[in-house]
C-alpha cells in the first residue's frame, strides 16, 4: 500500500512520462458514481498509472480533497451536485495535458524540501513558493493531512531568510508565525479563504516585499 506522498508522487510520475495520454484517456472516459468511485478506489492498483488515477480521483471526490485515509467521500457536494461536483473529467484532463506540454521544461523531485532550498537559496534568478503542513501555532490541520507533518518552522523561516532570490510562504494566519515573519524582517498579507466547512479563516500570505501584488492591484484598477 503506497503512503499518500508516494500517491501524489505517483501522479506526477505518470504526468512526466510516456503514461500521461493513458492516464488523461482514463479521466475522460471513466462514468462516476457512488458505486464506481468505491470499486476503483477498493480494488489494488497494479501499476503506477492506475495508482495515479485513483489518487486524483480520491482528490476530486473527498470531503474537501483531503487524501487522508479516514476521509469521507463528497455527499452534497458544490450546488447539490453531490460526488460529481468536483469532477469535472474535460478541465482536469485538459490541466494535465497543459503540463504534459512544458514537461521537458520542469523537474518533479520526491526530496526534502530543506535540502532542495538550501541548494538553490544562493541562485537570484531562483523563486520559490514555499507552503509547508499548517502545523506552527499549535494548529493540528497540517498533521491531519499529511503523513510526514513535522516541520521545523524555525529553520525555515531561517533559510527564507537566506533567499537571494524571491519567495512565496503561505501559513495559517498564527500568532507564532506573525512574530517570526517580523524577526526575519518579511512583509505579510492577510487573505481571506474557506475550509471545507465553508468556514470563513484568514491565510497569511509571507514575503520578501509584496510590491507586485500593490502594482497589480493598481493595474486593475
Amino acid at each position: 500500500m503506497l503512503s499518500r506522498d508516494e500517491q501524489v508522487a505517483a501522479v506526477w510520475e505518470t504526468i512526466f512520462s510516456d503514461d500521461v495520454h493513458w492516464l488523461i484517456q482514463r479521466i475522460l472516459s471513466f462514468e462516476v458514481s457512488v458505486e464506481t468511485v468505491r470499486q476503483t478506489l477498493e480494488r489494488h492498483p497494479k501499476s503506477r498509472r492506475e495508482s495515479a488515477f485513483q489518487t486524483l480521483l480520491k482528490n476530486r471526490t473527498a470531503h474537501g480533497g483531503i487524501l487522508a485515509g479516514g476521509a469521507g467521500r463528497i455527499k452534497n457536494g458544490e450546488n447539490g451536485k453531490g460526488i460529481h461536483s468536483r469532477w469535472y473529467p474535460k478541465t482536469i484532463a485538459k490541466r494535465i495535458a497543459a503540463i504534459e506540454s512544458v514537461s521537458s521544461k520542469i523537474e518533479f523531485r520526491h526530496a526534502d524540501a530543506f535540502g532542495v532550498l538550501e541548494e538553490l537559496k544562493s541562485a537570484k534568478n531562483a523563486v520559490f513558493f514555499i507552503d509547508p503542513p499548517y502545523t506552527a501555532g499549535g494548529k493540528r490541520a497540517g498533521s491531519r493531512l499529511y503523513n510526514h507533518s513535522f516541520v521545523d518552522h524555525a529553520r525555515l523561516f531561517s533559510i527564507a531568510g537566506e533567499i537571494k532570490g524571491d519567495f512565496l510562504m503561505t501559513y495559517d494566519n498564527a500568532g507564532e508565525v506573525q512574530k517570526m515573519a517580523v524577526e526575519y524582517g518579511f512583509e505579510t498579507r492577510a487573505i481571506p479563504m474557506k475550509n471545507t466547512h465553508h468556514a470563513e479563516l484568514d491565510e497569511l500570505l509571507i514575503g520578501k516585499s509584496f510590491q507586485w501584488m500593490n502594482q497589480t492591484l493598481v493595474e486593475k484598477q
